[in-house]
C-alpha cells in the first residue's frame, strides 16, 4: 500500500494532466465537483496542519530574520511579477484576476517536499509555508484588492472570511489534532498524501471542466504566463535571498518557497468569487510548479556548493 501511495504521489503531475484532459473532453464528468472545491482545499490544508508541531511555531521565533526575508519575498515578488505579466500580455480581467490570485496566495504545501529533495533548509521551508499561510486571510485579499480592485470587484471582507474558513481554520485544527491526538494522527498520516493528491487532482479537473469552452482559446497563452510567473519567482527569490546574505542552502529554500504557490487556493477563490476562467491560471500552476520544482530539486542535488548543505530540522510535508 505504501508503495502504491508513493507512486501516485510521485506521479501527481501526470495524474493532473490526465484528469485535466478528461475535464476538457468530457466536462460533464467533473463539473459536479464545483460546489465542493472549498471543502477539498480544506481537507488538503487540514493534512498540512497535521504535519506541523508546536516546535515549528517556535522555530519562527528562533529565526525571525530568515523567515521574515522569505515571507516578504513571497508577498512582494510574486504579486509584482503577476501584475507585470498581466500588463505585458494585456490579459482580460477574468484571466488577469486569476494570475493576480496565484501571485497573492501563500506558499504551496508541496514546497516543503521539494526543499527536502533539493537539500534545502526544511525547517525554514516549513516555517515560511506556515507563516505565509497564517497571514493569508489578511494579506491575500488585501493584495488582491490593491492590485486588481481598479478593474474588477474584489470583496476584501468576504474573501478574508473565506480564506480563514478554507485555509486557516483547517490548518489550526490539524495542528491541534497532532498535539492532542498524536498517536491517532500518526496512524492516518501515511494515507494523507494520497488524500491531498486526490483533492488537488479533482480540483484541477473541475476547473478545466468548468472552463472547457475557453480552454483552447486561452490555454496556450495562460501556460506561457504561468511558466514565466513561476520561473521569475524562483529566480528572483534566490537572488533576493543571496542579496541579503543568506547561504546557498537557505537561498534555494527561499527560491522554492517563493516560486511554488498555493495554487489550489487561488483556483478555489477564483471559482467562489469570479469565474471558472479565472481559475485556469491556478489550475495550470498546480501542474507546472510540481514539474519545475522537481527539475530544480534534481539540479540542486547534483550541484556542489561551498555551503555543503544538509537537511535541517523538520520532516517534509504533504504535497
Amino acid at each position: 500500500m505504501k508503495s502504491i501511495i508513493k507512486g501516485l504521489v510521485d506521479h501527481m503531475a501526470l495524474l493532473v494532466i490526465g484528469v485535466a484532459i478528461l475535464g476538457a473532453v468530457r466536462p460533464e464528468t467533473l463539473t459536479w465537483i464545483g460546489p465542493y472545491v472549498s471543502w477539498m482545499l480544506g481537507v488538503v490544508m487540514f493534512g498540512m496542519g497535521m504535519t506541523l508541531r508546536v516546535e515549528d511555531f517556535r522555530n519562527v521565533l528562533r529565526h525571525p530574520w530568515e523567515v521574515g526575508i522569505g515571507v516578504l519575498a513571497q508577498f512582494i515578488i510574486m504579486p509584482l511579477v503577476a501584475i507585470a505579466l498581466v500588463k505585458f500580455f494585456a490579459l482580460p480581467p477574468e484571466l488577469a484576476i486569476g494570475v493576480v490570485l496565484v501571485g497573492t496566495c501563500p506558499g504551496g504545501t508541496a514546497s516543503n517536499v521539494i526543499s527536502y529533495l533539493a537539500k534545502g533548509d526544511v525547517a525554514l521551508s516549513v516555517s515560511m509555508t506556515m507563516t505565509t499561510t497564517l497571514l493569508a486571510p489578511v494579506v491575500t485579499p488585501f493584495l488582491t484588492w490593491a492590485l486588481a480592485g481598479a478593474w474588477i470587484d474584489v470583496s476584501f471582507t468576504a474573501m478574508m472570511i473565506s480564506i480563514a474558513q478554507m485555509v486557516l481554520a483547517p490548518v489550526m485544527l490539524g495542528v491541534l489534532a497532532h498535539h492532542y491526538a498524536e498517536r491517532q494522527v500518526e496512524r492516518v498520516m501515511p494515507v494523507m498524501p494520497l488524500v491531498s493528491v486526490v483533492c488537488i487532482v479533482l480540483l484541477v479537473g473541475c476547473v478545466v471542466a468548468l472552463s472547457s469552452s475557453k480552454l483552447l482559446e486561452v490555454g496556450p497563452s495562460m501556460a506561457l504566463v504561468v511558466i514565466l510567473h513561476n520561473l521569475f519567482g524562483l529566480l528572483l527569490g534566490f537572488a533576493a535571498a543571496k542579496a541579503l546574505h543568506l547561504n546557498s542552502q537557505k537561498a534555494r529554500t527561499v527560491a522554492i518557497e517563493v516560486g511554488m504557490q498555493n495554487s489550489g487556493m487561488a483556483a478555489s477563490l477564483a471559482i467562489l468569487y469570479f469565474s471558472p476562467a479565472a481559475a485556469l491560471p491556478g489550475a495550470i500552476f498546480s501542474v507546472w510548479h510540481n514539474i519545475s520544482g522537481s527539475l530544480l530539486a534534481n539540479y540542486f542535488t547534483r550541484k556542489t556548493d561551498e555551503d555543503a548543505p544538509g537537511m535541517v530540522g523538520a520532516s517534509p510535508q504533504t504535497p
